[in-house]
């Protein structure tokens, strides 16, 4: 007995000393941060490993935003069925097409296409904002909206007369991210762009989103390489493309060349001064100072992968901060056209991350799709938007690039506010319970659509502290819980208590703790929306 209370104290210890980071809502990075992957891990075909779910923590903070149920994170247990949903489509795409004479320079194809680029909207001026490209890539254009959808392209300065805020030889991809949380009012715009003339991105920062500082010259990286804001760290992020040799889950189908296209991950606190990795070689491990190998497709994205075909490959991921999670947009390549003419095949699917760097992609069908019909914007290479999302009312509007053989234009699909995915159950009654969290708020809320739902508050131990709450009957994404027992959750603050949904004939797609009775849940609102202020939901109804 003693060598082994020994043992399980030089285990604890070892934990001890391996744990960096505690994140908000618990998770415990490890010391050594990014994660050092192999290139054989990502050549192996087998989907990402996600340690928070495999050892999540004992009890899990949820001050910070909705809590959603993407995974099993916050189940302990539950009869109800997970399905996951997909955008649907704006009838009147696409919502910007090109119709300046910069956007439709000679030879094919014209374009009005955000690709990555931004879309964010801004409080301050209460407008949406988009960045996107313009013909043969040669700029950044810049463009405006009270809805979202009906867009004005304003005469600037920097090339008087057009709406270009940038010139850029030939750009590639490109993201302008607004940054909410900064204190310099200089660089309220961020912007990384990767330029093919010379092969390498630059960095620039603008108080406006128009007119921009000199590039810094970051290290060598490939085509359509990204970055994002990471809010829960504090980091930025940079997605930056690889390549890897082919690894033997594609059967050896193709020659032993570099095929694949990959991620790496670099992460800095400082936007302009941190974009200093060294130039890293494709299909080779991480060395000292170079981005750390980071993500790809897997087998799941190419399940019918066979002897003369190439599997899926990992074309871009652009990520944001929504409620209380990172979420992901992967841009996934498939290796066959379906039609004449038609653009490559990209399918953009959704990740979650509650650590920032491991992502759960439990839905491998594409949420924004490609179309089969030659004529339609999204006749092919349809690729996120940087910014990802933005909450307009009980939705979510995606901007996405489409592309046919003459025209590369941007649409819109939409999907219910946290509608990623929700618990279900039919007729008979089904329970959820969730392990044991912590909150210092005191208002119970819920995102569902119902026939019934009702909620018991049990103890760490499963015992019933708080009986039954009033049934909800309604389709709303934000609807308070009334409890018959109590005014509010205010007495359990800070103690580790258990969520029991009882449901029946509906779909629970959200719960969170508000200190407010207004439902704010203080996540992050990923690119904004009107009725927000700031990075955060602090307002909660917005209508």
């Amino acid at each position: 007995m003693k060598s082994l209370a020994a043992l399980i104290s030089i285990v604890a210890f070892a934990c001890v000393l391996n744990a960096g980071e505690t994140l908000y809502n618990g998770i415990v990075l490890p010391n050594v941060w990014p994660p050092r992957r192999t290139l054989a891990e990502l050549r192996s075909g087998e989907p990402m490993e996600v340690p928070y779910l495999r050892n999540p923590p004992s009890v899990i903070p949820i001050d910070v935003g909705r809590q959603l149920f993407v995974d099993d994170f916050l189940i302990e247990q539950t009869t109800l069925t997970r399905r996951f949903h997909k955008c649907e489509l704006y009838a009147g795409n696409p919502v910007l097409r090109p119709d300046k004479r910069w956007e439709k320079y000679d030879p094919p194809p014209a374009s009005a296409m955000a690709f990555s680029d931004g879309c964010f909207y801004d409080p301050r001026d209460k407008l949406f904002k988009i960045w996107y490209r313009p013909s043969h890539g040669s700029g950044v254009c810049y463009a405006t909206s009270e809805d979202g959808i009906h867009w004005k392209k304003p005469s600037l300065d920097v090339q008087p007369g057009s709406n270009l805020t940038i010139l850029s030889g030939q750009r590639d991809s490109c993201v302008v991210w607004l940054d909410l949380d900064t204190t310099d009012p200089q660089q309220r715009f961020k912007l990384f762009q990767f330029h093919r003339d010379c092969w390498r991105a630059s960095v620039h920062a603008s108080p406006d989103g128009m007119h921009w500082s000199a590039a810094k010259w970051c290290g060598a990286s490939g085509d359509r390489s990204t970055m994002f804001y990471n809010p829960f760290r504090k980091v930025w992020v940079f997605s930056l493309r690889d390549a890897m040799y082919p690894g033997p889950w594609n059967y050896k189908a193709v020659p032993p060349k570099i095929i694949g296209r990959s991620r790496r991950y670099w992460e800095t606190n400082d936007f302009l001064s941190g974009a200093n990795w060294k130039d890293y070689r494709g299909a080779s491990d991480a060395g000292p100072g170079e981005p750390a190998l980071w993500t790809a497709s897997d087998k799941l994205d190419s399940p019918d992968v066979g002897p003369n075909d190439a599997p899926a490959e990992l074309y871009n991921l652009d990520a944001v901060g929504y409620e209380s999670l990172m979420l992901g947009v992967f841009s996934v390549l498939h290796s066959a056209t379906r039609g004449p003419d038609q653009p490559k095949i990209n399918d953009s699917m959704l990740g979650f991350s509650r650590d920032g760097f491991h992502w759960h992609r439990p839905f491998r069908e594409a949420v924004i799709s490609v179309s089969n019909k030659p004529d339609t914007w999204n006749y092919g290479n349809v690729q996120s938007v940087g910014g990802c999302c933005l909450i307009v009312g009980d939705k979510l509007y995606f901007y996405a690039s489409g592309r046919n053989a003459t025209t590369d234009t941007t649409g819109l699909a939409v999907l219910r506010r946290d509608g990623f995915a929700s618990m279900e159950a039919g007729e008979r009654e089904g329970t959820l319970t969730t392990r044991p969290v912590r909150f210092s708020g005191k208002h119970l809320f819920v995102n569902a659509k119902l026939g019934e739902l009702r909620v018991e508050v049990l103890d760490r131990d499963g015992n019933v502290i708080l009986p039954f709450s009033a049934p909800l009957r309604a389709d709303k994404t934000l609807q308070p819980v009334k409890w018959k027992g109590a005014r509010d959750l205010s007495a359990l603050s800070g103690k580790p208590v258990k969520f029991r949904f009882h449901l029946c004939n509906g779909a629970l797609y959200a719960f969170w703790v508000s200190p407010e009775t207004s439902g704010a849940s203080h996540g992050y609102v990923a690119a904004g929306g009107p009725g927000f202020t700031g990075p955060a939901d602090t307002t909660g109804r917005t209508r």
